[in-house]
């Protein structure tokens, strides 16, 4: 949940290490600094707060130099403090760490005996002094880190320089995301490819387990038993015009606004496979697809709820039971394995941890069918999985997702309508009529998207609440789910989601005319129920904020807003209902002044447990 760049070159790298920290901002802002090797000596400047701050600092001191590390930090071991910020030192040995080490104590208590003096809370410190440890006994720098991981149990991706070799920057990659950027006679090492991306397009994905070895001339990378191995190169699709904000106030209103485009550029892989077809999922989906008797998906966050929502269409649509687990919760309990059950994760980044080490646990109890559904290319969770389906998303910068969980839910209706065909509930008339749904899809969104101004005016009556509470029936059901994680991540208004018939077995007795309560009431089998469920909340006072279709009988009056979309759109509806919770959560965190895409103690890609 920390962000990694490091650069060797001919020329001053300094702006580079900034520039990337800025890109990576989003993976983690509580500290920033910079750590470079000038003449002989190594040289740190770190500040708690954001990236412009060490930035300044970095300026005022003159920070110039052709090596170099840098870091955005999110707390995880000690405090919020300039001594808890990257790089650590140790000696010359400077390092950044992304991760948590399990065995940390342990390692501090030999260090302690061994002399070491420590500086930090982190776990982190104690990798900076064994690094030294054993470049004393004279191992190389490569050589030492080789040995340091060894000793480390946990989770961690590194970068390290060290003032006695000022022409290398050695790297090191277990749980966590780590690449290594190829320019010419210049090389970096990044968290993320959008840190390097001004530089290089060129990358080296790390496996894990690897150590790196990375000078101006080249690269090498060696295996988890210390082997020197080929691994490929890649060259990234993404876009420096994506990380930028362009007209935007915030990414997460960009984003949000990306989604006509994200969730068409998705759909139109499904339609390049000519329509629902095994394929889109792999060379041998087929054979794994065919066959499978139920599904299991795991996931966490907003990816989880998009499962939920996958759990409606599955059963309705293919005719095989899903179960749905918090990725955390699973990968900690005792399965039962079904040879033929499909596993499937869910992740934006394709580096959560939690999912990660779910898919992990799953493998191991013998579930051979799996597949991940991705936003990122060549991320840990899709090399891990036997199918994939990537989302045409594009990078999402802002910590709360947008356009990567409608982009999910796409992917996920597709898997329910391929399972279909493949298990003959499905035939070609049923088939091109949800094509059809789906080509209207990007439209309907955009429709949504034109209620914004309505939306923001809501925002007013939100911003100053403490509480609301979320109501859907249904496949709209995961969608209030969403919407209050969304107002609750960015707004910080206590915020939850309830199935609309639970609401009398319990939150009933939190409802009086503080208490906005958000209705998702599309015009479907259930219109009628939601209804009841409104007048529940009527007559306790409490106050309506309803989102329909615009062929709902809904009467507005002073306690009962009304929003409508264009037009019921069936199926997909929970699609184009997730657009107004999107919007009431932006703009409700804008009227109250939080910083939306940065909200507090929160990151964008949790790669630790």
């Amino acid at each position: 949940m920390c962000g990694i760049v490091g650069a060797i070159a001919d020329r001053d790298v300094v702006p580079v290490l900034i520039d990337g920290l800025k890109r990576l901002e989003y993976r983690g802002y509580d500290s920033a600094g910079i750590a470079v090797i000038d003449g002989s000596e190594v040289r740190r400047v770190r500040r708690t707060g954001r990236v412009a701050e060490m930035e300044s600092a970095a300026g005022t001191e003159g920070f110039s130099a052709t090596l170099g590390i840098g870091h955005t930090r999110w707390a995880t071991h000690g405090g919020v403090t300039e001594s808890n910020a990257h790089p650590h030192i140790s000696h010359g040995v400077a390092l950044v760490h992304n991760g948590i080490i399990e065995n940390h104590e342990q390692q501090r208590e030999r260090l302690v005996a061994l002399g070491y003096q420590f500086e930090s809370q982190t776990d982190t410190e104690v990798i900076a002094h064994l690094i030294h440890h054993f470049r004393t006994e004279g191992a190389s720098l490569l050589g030492a880190l080789q040995q340091a991981v060894k000793e480390l149990h946990g989770a961690y991706a590194l970068a390290v320089i060290d003032q006695r070799d000022p022409g290398t920057l050695v790297a090191a990659r277990m749980g966590c995301p780590l690449l290594i950027g190829l320019g010419e006679g210049e090389n970096f090492v990044a968290s993320d490819v959008s840190a390097i991306v001004s530089a290089t397009r060129r990358v080296i994905f790390l496996e894990e387990g690897d150590t790196a070895e990375i000078t101006c001339a080249g690269v090498r990378v060696f295996d988890a038993d210390d082997r020197l191995i080929a691994r490929d190169v890649h060259v990234s699709d993404i876009s420096l015009a994506s990380l930028e904000l362009g007209p935007y106030r915030h990414f997460m209103q960009k984003e949000i606004h990306e989604q006509p485009r994200a969730i068409g550029d998705t759909i139109e892989g499904i339609l390049d496979a000519g329509g629902f077809d095994p394929s889109l999922f792999g060379k041998d989906a087929a054979a794994v697809l065919r066959d499978v008797s139920s599904v299991q998906i795991l996931a966490c966050g907003t990816s989880y709820y998009a499962g939920l929502t996958a759990r409606y269409w599955i059963e309705a649509i293919a005719g095989i039971p899903c179960a749905v687990d918090i990725a955390s919760e699973y990968r900690y309990r005792d399965v039962v394995a079904h040879p033929n059950q499909l596993v499937v994760t869910i992740s934006q980044s394709g580096e959560t941890l939690d999912t990660m080490e779910a898919l992990k646990y799953a493998k191991s109890v013998g579930h051979a069918r799996t597949l991940s559904i991705c936003n990122v290319p060549e991320s840990a969770i899709p090399r891990a999985s036997r199918l994939v389906f990537y989302t045409r998303a594009g990078a999402e910068i802002g910590v709360a997702s947008t356009k990567a969980f409608t982009t999910q839910l796409v992917a996920l209706f597709a898997l329910a309508v391929t399972l279909g065909k493949l298990h003959g509930h499905v035939d070609e008339t049923r088939e091109n009529a949800l094509l059809e749904d789906l080509r209207h899809l990007p439209g309907s969104v955009q429709h949504a998207l034109n209620l914004e101004p309505q939306v923001a005016s809501w925002a007013e009556k939100f911003a100053p609440r403490q509480h609301a509470l979320f109501l859907g029936r249904g496949t709209h059901y995961p969608i209030a789910l969403e919407g209050a994680l969304k107002l609750k991540e960015i707004s910080y208004i206590h915020a939850e989601g309830y199935p609309a018939g639970e609401l009398k077995h319990g939150p009933l007795a939190l409802v009086d005319e503080a208490m906005p309560v958000v209705v998702i009431a599309p015009n479907d089998a259930l219109l009628e129920k939601v209804k009841s469920n409104i007048q529940e909340v009527r007559a306790r006072g409490g106050e309506m904020f309803v989102f329909a279709d615009a062929d709902s009988s809904f009467s507005a009056s002073d306690a009962v807003h009304v929003i409508r979309t264009p037009r019921h759109i069936g199926i997909l509806s929970p699609i184009v209902h997730t657009i107004p919770v999107q919007l009431l959560a932006y703009h409700t965190a804008l009227t109250r002044g939080t910083d939306v895409d940065k909200p507090r103690n929160l990151a964008k890609s949790v790669t630790v447990e």
